[in-house]
Formats: structure tokens, sequence, C-alpha cells
């Protein structure tokens, strides 16, 4: 079981016999009355996003998700496929569960699986991910002194904002959580 005061981000709960995910939680104290919790959930199986509010103290079960290292492979433009690291078992999830996770996916990257009673729920990302720039525009000498940024295009067609001195080719590292540019790595 687990309580409002054990909340966290990413947590999955059991809730109205579904399968709910904590994207957000905030801690609301009443002048008059008991405290309460609001949190915005997100349906595993569904990804319908809700918030409720409940009373400090509430328990729900916790679901048992387990964790499988996978290797994404390709696209095919309505799915993604997997495999399975230790069963070599081939899988497919659609773009609406990956969400916007699908941006930061090139071939042969490992990813771990959420699963619940052996059905797939999603897909946890490494921290980081190595991506090539594909399309930027030119950076100018001397417009570094503001620390300006530009748009750059990576191969998967996420756009991230980057430094001036980054050129098409270059290897960027980004955040999977922001997706924020964190270092040239070539």
């Amino acid at each position: 079981m687990i309580s409002t005061g054990d909340v966290k981000k990413g947590i999955i709960i059991e809730l109205d016999g579904q399968l709910m995910k904590v994207l957000d939680w905030s801690h609301i104290k009443m002048a008059r009355g008991s405290a309460q919790v609001r949190m915005k959930l997100q349906n595993v199986r569904k990804g319908d996003i809700v918030e409720r509010t409940f009373q400090a103290g509430t328990r729900w079960p916790r679901a048992r998700v387990e964790q499988r290292k996978a290797q994404y492979l390709y696209s095919d433009g309505d799915a993604f496929h997997f495999m399975d690291a230790e069963t070599y078992d081939q899988f497919a999830l659609s773009n609406a569960m990956l969400g916007d996770d699908a941006r930061y996916l090139k071939e042969n990257t490992e990813v771990f699986l959420s699963m619940h009673e052996g059905e797939v729920l999603g897909v946890d990302l490494p921290v980081t991910v190595d991506l090539v720039v594909t399309q930027t525009e030119p950076g100018f000498a001397g417009d570094t002194a503001t620390g300006a940024k530009k748009v750059a295009t990576v191969e998967t067609g996420l756009d991230v904002q980057v430094p001036l001195f980054v050129q098409e080719g270059d290897i960027l590292r980004v955040d999977t959580r922001t997706g924020e540019y964190v270092t040239r790595v070539q």
C-alpha cells in the first residue's frame, strides 16, 4: 500500500481498477479541515490525464511494475518495434503509447520496459541520448557574448535549442526528461 505521504512523480498506483501514473502532485493545507493532496494522474493503458484531490492519509495499492531491458529496433510508421534483451521476443508499441518519448528513439537504443502482469505499459528512456544534428542555421562570430541560442533539428525530428557553435553533423547529448541540449559529444 502507498499513502499520500509516499507519493512521488512516476509512481504507478491502482485507482478504481485502473493503473494510474502520478505525473504531478501538490500538498494543500486548508485553514479549516484536513490537508489534501491534489494529483495529476495518467491512465497508463489509455493515456487519459485527470486531476483528482484526496484527503491526506488516503492509501492505494501500489502496482507491481517490472522493469525489463529491451532494444529499440525500428519504426514502420504506425508502430515502434522493440526486442526483449533476455528472451529476444519482439513486440510493437503504438505511437499513442510512446507519445513524446518517440522523438528520442533511434535504432539500437537501450530502453527499459515497464510491464504489469505480462502487459507492456510503456518505455523508460535513458536519461540522455546522443543524436546527430541534421539541420541548423550557421552561427555568426561575436554573437556568443549574450549566450544566444538557435534551433537545431536532430535525426529523430526533435528540435533542440543549442549554442551558436553547433553545426550540422555534430553529435549532441540531449536530456530526455526536458528535451534540452546537454553538451556536444563530437
